[in-house]
């Protein structure tokens, strides 16, 4: 097997019985569960944002690394992997023969678990299969002087991720994916942080089969908004696809990897049967010594996680899907935006660019609860981010029919330690879904915002959290409720103009028609 780095010896392409043996045999922190699977607790407990790097000398707005520097850390790499033996696993990003990727991760041995889990999302390689896209991945050894004496170093002109020094899986998932998305953009089309599900023809109004993207940072609800069936639908993936003009979408992933902390049969059935299976691997989940799992201990992190193949749940083809209908931007609020928003066609690459939510335990600990602005809600684009929104707009002028939404998935009027608040509960979001996809939602024009809010919608009976100026006027809160709009609609607006590459036509969808 050629490999572009030495090393010292190769098993290519393992089998899950493999992998799985040899994780119990030589992984100390690796432990079997109840369910039959394994869960590894790793150091290193979410992605490493001010550890990643791309190769350039361009002002790219995002963290660079020169290409003398670049160069050094790779020879140390190789260095390292000439003594050590690595596992090869190889397959595709995404399915279609016309838009697919080869992808391979090269890592040292002592990981099994991570060839595993990257195993269960490549789709498998055929007899043309060659390698657009290499990740090498080193978590024995570190890089002293980084963010966490770990270094993510992306190098899109050779399609080469190097990791160095962390042992989490999504630094194995986001390098194929985060140097996938710089392909897509060079065809024309705009790689979404996002879940895809579909509807069947026969539950739609119009009598055709139904697409719908749910963008949205790990942690604030897109897998279990993807996976949530209403209306017979059924998910398709939970994690990157590519818009393309016209509403085309091409997916990438043949598994999931979704996040565990608080999973639940009632509220999420697919997902549970997933990660319980023999076959899906865990990773940072609460795990007794006799093998018990408790979804909900959070005491050594909140990221816990799991991958499993789609073929062990009920999905929807990944060939041939219909082109998107529907598009929800996930916004894990705490005050004033409403469990479901209509955006207006001028305004959604605003919105879309202005990414707002709560951050999560997936970013770590620097995000987690903090309020954020992530363009995309994507935060493994290759470039300006302005380069997302002009695309966007682009993309949005040759697509007909397109519904856009804010939903919020956090709570209104109130963080968790405020009385006075209310959550927008999982059953709430849902059967706000089920009424966009069955058009049964009466909206009405938000004075403030100038989006539309709902009225109606079959299955929510409470209009507080549908026009949250209702809640905060009851309690005597209304001079709070205009701050936060003025707040906003300032903030807003100098967020997007601190964005010299951005066409002005993205800032003044958030101005009054």
């Amino acid at each position: 097997m050629s490999l572009p780095v030495p090393v010292r010896g190769v098993v290519a392409n393992p089998d899950h019985e493999w992998l799985r043996a040899h994780a119990l045999a030589v992984m100390p922190r690796i432990v079997e569960t109840e369910f039959g699977n394994l869960n590894y607790t790793s150091r290193i407990t979410a992605r490493l944002k001010n550890s990643t790097f791309f190769v350039t000398d361009r002002d790219i707005r995002q963290n660079r690394i020169s290409p003398q520097e670049a160069r050094e850390w790779a020879a140390r790499q190789d260095e390292y992997l000439a003594q050590r033996d690595v596992i090869v696993v190889e397959g595709y990003i995404g399915p279609d023969p016309e838009f697919r990727t080869g992808c391979r991760l090269i890592i040292e041995s002592i990981q099994p678990n991570i060839a595993g889990m990257q195993s269960q999302l490549y789709f498998p390689r055929d007899e043309v299969w060659h390698p657009d896209l290499t990740v090498i991945y080193t978590p024995g050894l570190p890089a002293p002087g980084k963010g966490d004496d770990c270094l993510i170093m992306v190098d899109l002109e050779q399609g080469i991720t190097r990791v160095l020094g962390s042992d989490y899986f999504g630094e194995s998932k986001m390098g194929g994916l985060r140097m996938w998305g710089k392909l897509v953009y060079d065809k024309g089309g705009l790689a979404l942080h996002a879940g895809l599900k579909t509807f069947p023809a026969e539950n739609t109004p119009d009598r055709t089969e139904h697409s719908m993207l749910i963008i949205g940072l790990s942690g604030t609800g897109k897998t279990t908004t993807t996976f949530r069936r209403q209306l017979g639908s059924l998910p398709v993936q939970d994690d990157f696809v590519a818009l393309m003009p016209g509403g085309v979408v091409y997916t990438t992933e043949n598994g999931c990897f979704a996040k565990t902390y608080g999973l639940d049969p009632n509220d999420e059935p697919t997902i549970y049967a997933g990660t319980t299976h023999p076959r899906a691997w865990l990773e940072n989940v609460a795990v007794s010594e006799d093998g018990k799992v408790d979804f909900f201990d959070t005491s050594y992190t909140a990221n816990g996680r799991s991958t499993f193949p789609l073929g062990l749940i009920e999905h929807r083809s990944p060939r041939d899907v219909p082109p998107v209908r529907h598009l929800l931007m996930l916004n894990r609020s705490d005050h004033i935006i409403p469990a479901v928003a209509k955006l207006r066609p001028r305004q959604v690459a605003a919105y879309f660019m202005l990414g707002e939510t709560k951050g999560t335990s997936a970013g770590g600990a620097a995000e987690a609860g903090k309020s954020l602005r992530v363009p995309g809600t994507n935060p493994f684009f290759f470039d300006d981010d302005a380069y997302q929104g002009n695309r966007l707009l682009e993309l949005l002028s040759t697509i007909d029919d397109l519904g856009v939404y804010v939903l919020n998935t956090g709570r209104v009027g109130g963080d968790e330690s405020d009385p006075r608040s209310k959550n927008v509960s999982i059953p709430t979001s849902s059967a706000i879904v089920e009424a966009i996809v069955s058009d049964r939602i009466v909206w009405e024009e938000d004075p403030d915002f100038g989006y539309l809010v709902a009225t109606e919608v079959p299955g929510v009976d409470d209009p507080e959290l549908l026009r949250p100026r209702l809640l905060y006027e009851r309690q005597g809160r209304g001079l709070e409720y205009r701050d936060w709009v003025e707040r906003l609609n300032r903030e807003r607006e100098a967020y997007l103009r601190s964005f010299d590459r951005l066409d002005p036509e993205v800032v003044e969808g958030l101005r009054p028609a």
